[in-house]
């Protein structure tokens, strides 16, 4: 069992072994949530930012480009295709 104390300014200090477990580096932002009989704690962002050039190799649409109105377009349809299928 781990074991810390809340200070006088309210302060809770996170050994290093469990920082280092949970890959805590200082400065990561925590969320705390009241739970039954104490309070869970999880990084506000677990996932590094997402770049256009770390994801943009996964557009391979080769074709003429569409325009905003041919894409609402084509989003109404398929809206409309599902309600009719009944899985809205």
């Amino acid at each position: 069992m781990i074991t810390t104390r809340i200070s006088s300014k309210g302060q809770v200090v996170l050994p290093k072994a469990l920082r280092e477990l949970q890959k805590w580096d200082p400065g990561t932002e925590l969320a705390l949530v009241p739970m039954d009989g104490g309070i869970f704690m999880h990084p506000l962002n677990p996932f590094p930012p997402s770049r256009v050039e770390d994801v943009l190799g996964s557009v391979k649409y080769k074709g003429k480009p569409k325009s905003l109105a041919e894409i609402k377009n084509a989003w109404k349809k398929m809206v409309r295709k599902r309600h009719a299928s009944g899985r809205y």
